[in-house]
C-alpha cells in the first residue's frame, strides 16, 4: 500500500498521469499508518518526480529545435522569461496543478542549483500533503472510518 502511494505521488509529479491526493486520502482512511509517515512517503515520491522534471529541464535545450519537440521555441522562451521574472521562490508553488510540473522542469532549464530546488519543492509539497492527510483524517474520523 505504501509503495503504491509512493508510485502514485512520483508519477503525479511527472508528465505521466497520477492521482496521489486520492491515493493518500484512501490510505489515510484505512487507518493502517500514522499520518506523518504517509505524508513523508507521498512527499518523497512527489519530490522524486519533480527531480526527474528538473533533470529533464537540464537537457531540454538539446532537443528544442527538433520537429517532434512538443513545445514551440516561443513558448519555451516565454516560460523561461516567466521563471526568470518570478525566480527561485516560485518553486514553493510546485505543488499546484497545471503549473507545478512545468515549474520544476523550467527550474532545470534555468539551471537552478539542486539544493535550493529540493528544499523549496519539498516544503511546498510536504505542506500540501500534510493538509490533504489532515483533512482526509478528519473526514474519516467524522464518518467513523478510522
Amino acid at each position: 500500500m505504501l509503495f503504491a502511494l509512493f508510485l502514485s505521488a512520483l508519477t503525479s509529479a511527472t508528465i505521466l498521469p497520477g492521482t496521489s491526493e486520492v491515493a493518500l486520502a484512501a490510505v489515510v482512511a484505512s487507518g493502517d499508518h500514522a499520518l506523518w509517515w504517509l505524508v513523508v512517503v507521498a512527499t518523497a515520491g512527489n519530490v522524486l518526480g519533480s527531480c526527474v522534471n528538473w533533470g529533464l529541464g537540464l537537457y531540454i535545450d538539446h532537443f528544442k529545435d527538433r520537429r517532434w519537440f512538443p513545445v514551440s521555441p516561443d513558448a519555451l522562451d516565454r516560460a523561461s522569461d516567466w521563471f526568470g521574472k518570478y525566480g527561485l521562490w516560485s518553486l514553493l508553488l510546485a505543488w499546484l496543478p497545471i503549473i507545478g510540473d512545468p515549474l520544476t522542469l523550467f527550474a532545470g532549464v534555468m539551471r537552478v542549483r539542486f539544493l535550493p530546488f529540493i528544499v523549496l519543492v519539498t516544503i511546498g509539497k510536504a505542506a500540501r500533503y500534510a493538509m490533504i492527510a489532515g483533512g482526509a483524517g478528519w473526514i474519516a474520523n467524522l464518518l467513523g472510518y478510522s
